[in-house]
């Protein structure tokens, strides 16, 4: 089996070796093409307008200035052209990716283009919170993702679906199970815009996070689950079409059928 690598927290990240020591666990053919810099939060970005720098940082290494999206294609266009992965793994991301996590993410984007180009995917997430003081328990995902990863791949995946893997904070021994969840969704008003100013009085923004009070989130979802030092699995897909209400616009539109 040949895995193909990425992440978004660049090419030098903790997490991308770690990633890397999980792929040699599944197999030998295991290649690395991820971001120059860190590429945190640009979503599902491609480059367009400018042009794309690959660097060979060592064997079946390689560093490309540009998103996640622009490194899975660089990887399977280009690189591995000869022969596609038949898997790719993104991760492992320094933080979680769940709730509307999913949506900024630049490592779901690496799993996303590779459902795009039809190929298996994982998103493998670290869920870590630097107020508490310690490092990312990197020692949590190495133990449990390889299982997984097997699991997952034993059973097959639809075309056009990633698996979104977050793992909980926690010791592995810690870790109370592992649960299939729904995407969460959290309070927006944890959002805001944190004005500063610079050395010659000119002003600058941060987008932040305010600290609120721990409040329950729903049963059933990624967010619950890591709450509950559980290792969550939630199945994302590429289509974003919601279909109850097309129902309902279709029947107020019409069919496509002219109106006279």
């Amino acid at each position: 089996m040949r895995i193909l690598i990425t992440n978004d927290d660049g090419i030098h990240s903790e997490g991308l070796d770690v990633c890397q020591k999980i792929a040699h666990q599944l197999a030998d053919d295991v290649w690395i093409v991820a971001p120059e810099f860190d590429q945190s939060g640009v979503a599902h970005s491609l480059t367009l307008n400018d042009p794309l720098r690959l660097r060979q940082v060592e064997e079946r290494r390689f560093a490309v200035r540009g998103t996640p999206t622009d490194c899975v294609i660089m990887g399977v266009r280009h690189l591995l052209k000869d022969k596609a992965p038949d898997l790719v793994l993104s991760g492992v991301n320094r933080g979680r990716n769940a709730g509307e996590d999913v949506i900024y993410s630049g490592t779901i984007a690496g799993a996303l283009e590779a459902a795009v180009l039809g190929i298996p995917s994982l998103a493998l997430s670290q869920s870590y919170k630097s107020r508490n003081g310690h490092a990312p328990y990197w020692q949590t995902s190495l133990k449990f993702a390889p299982d997984i990863i097997r699991r997952v791949l034993e059973e097959g995946m639809p075309r056009d679906i990633l698996v979104n893997v977050n793992f909980p904070d926690c010791l592995p021994e810690e870790v109370k199970g592992v649960e299939v969840t729904a995407q969460g969704r959290r309070r927006q008003e944890r959002l805001h815009i944190d004005e500063r100013t610079d050395g010659r009085g000119n002003p600058y923004y941060w987008i932040g996070y305010v600290r609120q009070p721990f409040v329950p989130v729903a049963d059933g979802t990624d967010l619950a689950a890591l709450d509950r030092r559980r290792v969550s699995i939630t199945p994302l897909k590429l289509d974003m079409t919601d279909d109850p209400y097309m129902t309902r616009l279709a029947a107020l539109f019409g069919r496509g059928e002219k109106k006279d």
